[in-house]
């Protein structure tokens, strides 16, 4: 029993509270959804023409990876860990994020930019990892006092 409470403890331990997540771009026919739903109730009587699908708006990669940002990129098929150096015109100088020695370089058309993710806090994980700690710390002082 004890050997699996020690093995959860560790594993909980090594775990992180930062995950690589993707920015969901800003849908502007959602926010028009929702600026117009209380229009909407009111003229019932009105017609409305079906929304034509729209075109997702072009992702500028460049405005994506600014300097100085962790991120997970794909490309070419693979992915990487990198933090962003500079662009130098339509390429992306990096380094991958354990080892800042080693630079990697990028043209912005080999970027998947639908998969760029950046570095974030993750709440859940942390709320997660907060009651597990104050648990084990219960079953401790518990397993003291008896």
């Amino acid at each position: 029993m004890q050997k699996y409470l020690y093995l959860i403890i560790i594993s909980f331990s090594l775990s992180s509270c930062y995950t690589y997540q993707v920015k969901k771009p800003v849908d502007p026919a959602a926010d028009a959804k929702q600026n117009t739903t209380a229009q909407m109730k009111s003229s019932t009587a009105e017609t409305q023409s079906p929304n034509a699908p729209q075109a997702p708006a072009p992702i500028n990669v460049q405005e994506k990876l600014a300097a100085g940002k962790n991120v997970r990129i794909e490309a070419d098929g693979r992915s990487y860990k990198v933090i962003v150096d500079r662009w130098e015109s339509d390429s992306l100088v990096a380094h991958p994020v354990h080892n800042p020695k080693k630079i990697l370089k990028f043209h912005k058309n080999q970027i998947n930019s639908e998969k760029i993710a950046e570095k974030r806090f993750s709440q859940p994980i942390a709320d997660i990892l907060t009651v597990t700690a104050y648990a084990a710390i219960g079953v401790g002082i518990y397993l003291l006092l008896r």
